[in-house]
């Protein structure tokens, strides 16, 4: 059931919405993987950027794509945490959680034991319209665990105007998507957090070289 949820998910709003409604380009397809264990981490600006990266798989995949995500936000209430665990499929993650004892990362190391593609947000929440905020260290946390995986970033440009923090409606600006190559697992933490955001700098550049306008 769940299965059949996310791919509908996916089938009548989060495909129709990105492709439709905003249009998007989409630079080095090849490069996202369709194989799990793996981990895709894209900036974060907008709550779209879920199904702007759901829409780059295809459909027989989705049940195999999973986001982390903020429990805090998402298991407010009932209703809610229903739809984002049990539709969207996301993995909560409890802000603050090695401090009361238990690992934050679990659902994520999980998710990658199962082989599954595991979707995160480095900055770690959503950051100013198409702004780059500092890199978190539970990235590093979690691959040092699993370093033989590929961690692919992903530059989506464009849904910090079109719904970013503190928006309600979508703007229908046009989205570009840049996807890079695997990145190398460095066992040094800030080496590793530099090199995470040194790439997703070169492919936000990327997508700005030719960005349309507003439609």
């Amino acid at each position: 059931m769940k299965r059949f949820l996310r791919i509908l998910f996916v089938l009548l709003l989060a495909r129709p919405l990105v492709r439709l409604w905003f249009g998007v380009t989409v630079r080095h397809q090849e490069r996202l993987p369709l194989k799990g264990p793996a981990i895709v981490l894209a900036n974060h600006n907008s709550h779209l950027d879920i199904l702007a990266l759901y829409s780059l798989f295809p459909l027989a995949l989705i049940s195999n794509v999973q986001p982390a995500a903020a429990a805090d936000y998402f298991l407010k209430n009932r209703l809610f945490a229903w739809f984002a665990t049990e539709v969207v499929g996301i993995i909560p993650v409890v802000r603050g959680g090695a401090a009361a004892g238990f690992d934050p990362l679990l659902g994520c190391k999980e998710a990658l034991s199962q082989g599954r593609i595991l979707i995160l947000f480095p900055e770690g929440t959503r950051g100013e319209p198409e702004m780059l905020s500092e890199i978190k260290s539970g990235i590093w946390y979690l691959y040092r665990d699993f370093p033989q995986i590929p961690v692919v970033p992903v530059y989506l440009n464009g849904l910090g105007r079109a719904m970013g923090k503190g928006q309600w409606f979508p703007i229908p600006f046009f989205v570009d998507i840049a996807i890079g190559r695997a990145l190398p697992w460095l066992p040094e933490k800030a080496l590793f957090r530099a090199s995470i955001k040194d790439a997703l700098l070169n492919l936000k550049q990327k997508t700005m070289l030719s960005a349309p306008g507003p439609q």
